[in-house]
């Protein structure tokens, strides 16, 4: 990590420096106003525009609630901001993340339902990953009593997308089938656990050979990611499935449609096979696409089959359904308190050590959630970084002997 550090241009340097110094030149002016660390993303590309930095504190805006954030969650999400491969992405410098938890520091005017010292989680649209967030309180909910701040940090995303799209979008009931893609995931591991709370649901979990010992008890039917899973369900239940989730996109959409009983449906909510190098790649990008079988309506409606896609931040924030995501955090609220669900922690991870962490997403390596603890100190070895050095990319050769990288775990749960 080191010799890539020293490796690294004084052009690059220079052009990372005056991105995000952007961000601070007012603040230094004023030599008043407070400051806080954030991870900064310069621009689109590698792991090399992240860094952690000093920016401006918010401060809330009227409705708004103003958090000390404990906890961030990291997604596969993230990673195609940071190559700039989602629509319509902010302008860099920018500060990723979309949902965090913390403790209420204090209040915008005309917003109500909260108090300074309440222990909260958070949706953010954008600049999750930082020491404080300021946002509107419709994206705001309480956290339970016995729920700690890396498991607030892991709840929000995962379990109201997977709630969703199982009772609002698919109409999940008992007896039905469902098969989810990356069943060792954040997302996954919900959509398994919410699976339990029905009688009689079969589970067709598709996950890496590496994580079905630790994730085995969690679905009914586990199959490798690298073999025919359509041939092994039809095996066990040849009529096909009820519900299919697919993250992945590319050539599964057609396998997902083939595998779908009358009356089944098909949601996409996600495109993770678009991210195959650090860096952006319209190869990968038209090569998804070119795969995703054209979807004949004629075809749907002989068939009685139903395709839907879901994206949770478009419904908040650009959607408005604000008021329909609360009723189902209510449910979802009650359920864990009745210890029927509870999110699954895989890693924490210092801000310093954020590209540790998006490589281990990139890897495929976590089972369950990857969080950000804000005030976790940095191992040792990552110490710098995310502040000076940056990663190997696609093009660069990784330095001879260099393998400790695997070694260099953060507390895993």
């Amino acid at each position: 990590m080191a010799k890539e550090g020293a490796d690294m241009t004084e052009e690059t340097e220079c052009m990372i420096d005056r991105n995000v110094g952007k961000a601070t030149e007012n603040v230094e002016s004023s030599g008043h106003a407070k400051e806080m660390r954030a991870v900064m993303l310069a621009g689109f590309g590698g792991l090399n525009k992240l860094r952690v930095t000093k920016k401006a504190m918010p401060e809330p805006q009227d409705g708004e609630v103003k958090i000390r954030v404990k906890a961030c969650g990291l997604n596969f999400l993230d990673l195609m901001v940071r190559q700039g491969t989602i629509d319509n992405p902010p302008k860099p410098p920018l500060v990723p993340g979309f949902e965090c938890s913390g403790i209420v520091e204090s209040l915008g005017e005309n917003t109500k339902g909260f108090e300074i010292g309440d222990r909260v989680m958070a949706f953010v649209n954008y600049n999750a990953w930082a020491e404080v967030v300021c946002t509107p309180v419709d994206f705001v909910y309480k956290m339970p009593d016995e729920m700690t701040f890396a498991e607030a940090a892991a709840f929000s995303l995962n379990f109201v997308a997977a709630y969703m799209m199982l009772f609002e979008v698919a109409n999940l009931r008992e007896g039905m089938s469902v098969l989810v893609h990356s069943a060792g995931g954040g997302v996954g591991q919900a959509v398994a656990q919410l699976c339990s709370t029905v009688p009689n649901v079969t589970v067709f979990g598709i996950a890496s050979c590496f994580k079905h010992t630790a994730i085995r008890d969690s679905v009914t039917h586990l199959f490798d990611r690298n073999v025919d899973y359509i041939q092994e369900v039809r095996k066990i239940s040849p009529q096909g499935v009820d519900i299919l989730l697919d993250c992945l996109c590319g050539e599964n959409t057609g396998k997902g449609l083939s595998l779908l009983k009358p009356l089944g449906t098909y949601i996409l909510y996600g495109a993770s096979h678009m991210v195959t190098g650090e860096t952006k790649s319209f190869f990968s990008f038209a090569k998804s696409w070119w795969q995703v079988e054209k979807v004949n309506p004629i075809k749907l409606y002989e068939e009685n089959k139903v395709i839907a896609g879901f994206s949770l931040l478009n419904l908040l924030f650009k959607q408005g359904r604000c008021s329909l995501v609360k009723s189902v955090m209510d449910k979802l609220l009650c359920l864990y308190d009745q210890k029927k669900i509870k999110p699954v922690v895989d890693s924490l991870w210092a801000l310093e050590e954020v590209k540790e962490a998006m490589q281990r997403i990139h890897d495929r390596g976590n089972i369950g959630k990857l969080i950000l603890d804000v005030e976790k100190s940095p191992t040792p070895l990552m110490a710098s970084d995310s502040t000076e050095t940056s990663e190997a990319g696609e093009e660069e050769e990784e330095p001879e002997g260099d393998n400790d990288s695997k070694e260099r775990m953060p507390f895993i749960h």
